[in-house]
């Protein structure tokens, strides 16, 4: 981005961007780990009220395990409890539901490589993807009030929170928090887990 293309009243600067487009490389918990439905809420900030409806309704399904039955359990995998908290921070923003439905779509087709580097962006009304500083300042020099969620920063924060819960495995294993030292925290966990 050149020096000519951005004023310092801009509501985003150089600093900024750095962090919106970041290419670092993001890992996320082993594609078989699965988490139930109080430790997706608590990961994602939303209630299990929300989580039953949005499940029921196809807005977020899980990926690991769904629901078959009475007494069953939804198991939520890493990227379900992402797309989870993208769509509580759209929701909070005032974001249509319809609109919420067609970002949720649309990142259903991106890979974790194009997730990272994908900023969201509304007006309110519209949702639109960034890739670059360059179309963000686009959206802001419109003069219309605009939000982002920086797909990567999202990721980084549902990362850190899984990695202190216990998981499980679609065949029941409890698997102890990454940051599990020793044998109490683990016990401490599958006790939670029945």
């Amino acid at each position: 981005m050149s020096a000519e293309s951005t004023t310092p009243d801009q509501v985003l600067d150089g600093q900024a961007q750095g962090v919106l487009f970041d290419e670092s490389t993001l890992r996320p918990l082993p594609a078989d780990l699965g988490y139930r439905g109080p430790i997706a809420c608590s990961a994602a900030g939303i209630t299990y009220r929300q989580l039953d409806y949005w499940a029921r309704t196809g807005l977020v399904t899980p990926s690991i395990r769904d629901a078959a039955g009475s007494g069953s359990q939804r198991l939520y995998g890493f990227r379900d409890i992402l797309v989870l908290r993208i769509v509580k921070r759209l929701i909070d923003t005032g974001v249509s539901l319809p609109n919420i439905r067609a970002a949720v779509d649309h990142l259903a087709d991106r890979t974790g490589e194009d997730l990272a580097g994908l900023t969201i962006m509304s007006d309110g009304a519209s949702i639109y993807e960034c890739r670059s500083a360059d179309e963000v300042v686009d959206l802001v020099r419109g003069g219309q009030g605009v939000f982002g969620i920086a797909v990567g920063s999202v990721w980084r924060e549902v990362e850190g929170t899984l990695a202190q819960l216990p998981g499980e495995k679609p065949e029941g294993e409890t698997v102890a928090p990454v940051g599990a030292p020793d044998e109490l925290a683990a016990r401490r966990a599958r006790r939670t887990a029945v």
